[in-house]
Parts: C-alpha cells; structure tokens; sequence
C-alpha cells in the first residue's frame, strides 16, 4: 500500500510528541500514550513467552520503543532486564523512557538514541564484538508505520523501503522480528519482509480481534513474524 506522506513520518513530529508527553510525566507523572493498547502489548508479551521464553541468553530489540512500555511489559514478564534494549530517534522519547523506568526500578533496560534508518543500535553491554547479528528478537509495534509516511526520496520510495534490510542485518540466524501494524495487512507484511534479499520467512502471527465489512473480514491491526534463515 503507497502512503502519502504525513506530519506522523516526520522526526519533528514526535519530537514534539514526547517533549510534551516528557513534560507531563515529569509534572503528574502521566506515562504517556500506550501505541495500540495495552491488549497489544499484551499479545506480543505472549507469544514472546510461547515462542522465545524468557532466559539470560537472549538480546531483545524494539525499534521505535518510544515511553518503554513494551520492554516494561516484558521485564514484568520474567525476561532479564539486561536483556532489553530499545531505540527511538527522539532524544525525549529516550529521556521519558528512563525516567519511567527509574520509578519502575528498571534501570538495566538499556534506551539509546539512535535514527534506525541510518544507524546501527548499539549492543547490550553483554555483548562483546560486531554491532550486526546480535539480535535473537527484534520487536516493532507502529514503527513501521510511521516510517511509511516518511518523505518520499527522488525515485519515489518510501524510507520503509529501507526498513527491512536495516532488520535482516541486525537480526542472528534464527532471530525473529515481530511486528504490529495498523496500516499495513499480513499479506502486505510478508510481501515487505519475507523476500528472497531479506533472508527472513514467515514464522506465525499474532490473532488479533476481527471485524466484517462488505462481506470481508479482517483486524485493525496485524501481528506478524519473521525469522531469518
């Protein structure tokens, strides 16, 4: 599906979005905006369990982790603080971030500023060597999303036409990438990520609940994953 581009795909954007939601945590301590609803965050807290439990080998990534409720939601869930690391491009996403997981007592989840686009992420502290193919889990929920509303480049791309090799690069062989997304359906999910260049294949979803229309049937949002080969 092509977008248009739109306030949502600019950096600016939410810069503003977490300055003011840093701002209000800071004076009520309001958390912020949970993307998708905690059921969302809760489906993918699941099958996290089901598919990669929790253990002090694993390295987990959310790309675009934003005020940290996920990474939050899986350190509750038994899954070592020090296994968790998330990125935003907005340096007050990261400040929020932190600053919750201070009151949360969650300070060995690792937050760093990092445009995912053009950089790698850094490495958890336990690890040691190369920045790529360090990753057992990589997790995305509405970062896509935004990405494919970013401005188009002079042949007409989109910048989430970048996006999938930045994760196949990151993700060890066996690694699984999740995503949720509100804008894009599982057939256009695996038409994106499960490509012969990516490496990656369809691994399972995520059943979200369903609603019907003109005589079809589909969710708001998708949950899909990939593991690289």
């Amino acid at each position: 599906m092509a977008f248009q581009p739109s306030k949502l795909g600019t950096k600016e954007h939410w810069d503003k979005v977490y300055e003011e939601e840093l701002a209000n945590f800071g004076e009520i301590g309001d958390e912020g905006e949970i993307w998708f609803g905690e059921e969302s965050v809760n489906k993918m807290v699941e099958w996290a369990e089901e598919n990669l439990p929790p253990s002090g080998d694993l390295s987990i990534l959310e790309i675009g982790s934003g005020n940290g409720t996920l990474l939050f939601a899986l350190a509750e869930a038994g899954y070592s603080q020090k296994s968790l690391s998330g990125v935003d491009y907005s340096p007050d996403a990261v400040k929020l971030s932190k600053a919750i997981a201070a009151t949360r007592e969650m300070r060995d989840i690792q937050f760093n500023v990092c445009d995912f686009l053009n950089q790698d992420p850094p490495v958890l502290p336990k690890v040691t060597g190369d920045t790529l193919r360090n990753w057992d889990l990589l997790l995305d929920k509405g970062t896509y999303d935004a990405i494919a509303l970013g401005v188009k480049d002079e042949e007409g791309n989109s910048p989430a036409s970048r996006y999938p090799a930045r994760v196949a690069r990151l993700l060890k062989p066996g690694g699984i990438f999740l995503i949720t997304s509100c804008n894009f359906t599982e057939d256009e999910l695996k038409a994106a990520f499960d490509t012969n260049e990516t490496g990656l294949k369809y691994h399972s979803r995520i059943q979200h609940p369903t609603f019907s229309f003109g005589g079809k049937s589909g969710s708001i949002v998708s949950s899909v994953a990939f593991q690289r080969s």
